[in-house]
């Protein structure tokens, strides 16, 4: 057997010790926390502590940090079970980017690390001897994540419409599940959506020369077996287009033509550089200058693909490197199309375009309510001739909590009760949101966060819990009360 098997293919004696190490480390450590939130009514229906959009790996660890703290949640997410997330449909590299070792959604406990869940099935020569992680195994660890800490998701459930009350009752989701639709109501709620969190992908404008059926964005759900034979163009040369390069190659296609823009691929990825605790901590406070410092610096230099990915890639015959090659044009020809770019035209018979993620409030319906009214970035901060970045611009403004602010105070009543715990909060947060490194940091910031809001919103009933706390610490019969000295020293002569 090898190790990108699922693991259920595999004995579970070593996993259920493992288990059950972590049941008693949980025990040890109370967790969950006693719950100390106030059962709300409203209408005579129960209001929701937190709701969680999305069940991926932000949403499992924001729910788990909020147990800790004693805040009930329920995570909602549109997919099947299993299916949460990109792992298991959309993802197409082979293992992992970030380095095995890194501790993910754990949130400090060492029986809930990838690492003690893959040493209990397959040992400590295994892991020694991988590299990265295989990507269809870390959806099984989060499978078994959520499981193990008895995370309450509700699968098959889409969110439609997302509507901040204009008075302190929470916010109304609506919801549409196979059974029908209907509705609940929540105190906060917690956007775990993802990479594309706010928005979807950026398809470059040039597509609209195509029938939607000979081109696709490479965070697509598609059967890439239907490239076999086919001449397959992919624009860009970040991770997502070597995965998709390969993945096409893998399939059969006849040939793939990656268009680079750049003169050359980045060699350096300059944010893990920038992954230390002391930014991981200390972003959120940095003036603003600084902060847009650091991500527009990332952001022209990019992310070099993995070494893997692109061996991966130019390990194939029929694979070309193609730099110096924005796209000026495409035009349908015949069953195919004609790419024009600065060094030539290509003939292709399908397209790929991997050019990310944006903030698009107009393609999420759900968000219809609040998009207006979400204060961003550029109602912020100016940044200097030449540090212009319409990513960062449309970032949101967010306050301690991931919380959203009004873009102008009043209009929107309860906008601050959604909180953007996805990749957008990046500007805002640093990468604590939804990327591997800081998964744990970002979601015990999220949840103290919250924590803090309930505390001060429903402060009179803790205080009068407090001054009706009654529990003794002491009976009356622990000690004799002396009497006045001069009556103990009379008592003596």
């Amino acid at each position: 057997m090898t190790t990108s098997e699922p693991a259920s293919s595999f004995s579970c004696s070593s996993l259920a010790a493992l288990e059950a190490r972590l049941a008693q480390d949980l025990a040890c450590l109370g967790w969950p926390a006693r719950p100390w939130m106030p059962v709300r009514q409203a209408g005579g229906e129960t209001v929701l502590d937190v709701a969680i959009i999305g069940a991926g790996q932000a949403g499992l660890a924001a729910w788990v940090a909020l147990a800790q703290l004693g805040i009930r949640a329920v995570v909602f997410d549109r997919a099947p079970a299993g299916s949460e997330g990109p792992w298991a449909t959309t993802a197409r590299m082979e293992t992992l980017r970030s380095p095995k070792e890194l501790t993910g959604p754990a949130l400090g406990l060492p029986a809930l690390t990838f690492r003690a869940w893959f040493e209990a099935q397959f040992g400590l020569a295994a892991w020694t001897a991988m590299d990265k992680i295989p990507r269809l195994q870390w959806m099984d660890y989060l499978v078994w994540y959520r499981r193990v800490m008895g995370v309450d998701v509700r699968n098959d459930t889409a969110v439609t419409a997302i509507e901040p009350l204009p008075d302190a009752t929470g916010v109304r989701l609506a919801l549409r599940t196979p059974a029908g639709e209907h509705s609940v109501l929540a105190r906060r709620v917690v956007l775990a959506t993802g990479r594309d969190g706010l928005g979807g992908p950026a398809v470059p404008a040039f597509v609209g020369a195509l029938p939607r059926s000979k081109w696709a964005h490479s965070s697509d759900e598609m059967d890439y077996g239907r490239l076999q034979g086919l001449r397959v163009g992919v624009i860009g040369a970040g991770s997502s287009a070597m995965d998709s390069a390969a993945t096409a190659l893998e399939a059969g296609a006849h040939s793939v033509e990656l268009l680079i823009r750049r003169t050359d691929l980045p060699r350096v990825n300059k944010g893990k550089g920038a992954g230390v605790p002391g930014l991981t901590q200390g972003h959120y406070d940095l003036p603003d200058e600084l902060k847009w410092r650091i991500r527009h610096y990332i952001n022209v230099l990019n992310v070099p693909p993995p070494h893997g990915s692109t061996l991966r890639v130019s390990r194939h015959p029929n694979a070309f490197f193609n730099f110096g090659c924005p796209v000026l044009s495409v035009e349908p020809q015949g069953e195919g199309m004609r790419v024009t770019t600065p060094k030539g035209d290509f003939a292709f018979d399908f397209l790929i375009v991997s050019t990310g993620f944006k903030v698009d409030w107009a393609s999420r319906p759900e968000f219809a309510a609040i998009a207006p009214h979400v204060r961003t970035w550029k109602d912020r901060f100016v940044p200097a001739p030449g540090d212009e970045d319409q990513e960062l611009a449309d970032s949101p403004d967010l306050g301690p909590a991931f919380e959203f602010r009004e873009r102008v105070p009043g209009e929107c009543a309860g906008l601050g009760r959604i909180h953007c715990f996805c990749y957008p909060a990046a500007l805002s947060h640093g990468t604590v949101s939804g990327d591997i490194p800081a998964i744990s940091d970002g979601a015990k910031r999220l949840a103290g966060g919250i924590a803090s809001l309930f505390y001060r919103e429903d402060f009179e009933h803790h205080w009068a819990n407090l001054q009706a706390f009654a529990e003794p610490e002491l009976f009356g019969d622990e000690w004799t009360p002396a009497p006045p000295p001069h009556e103990r020293n009379r008592s003596t002569d």
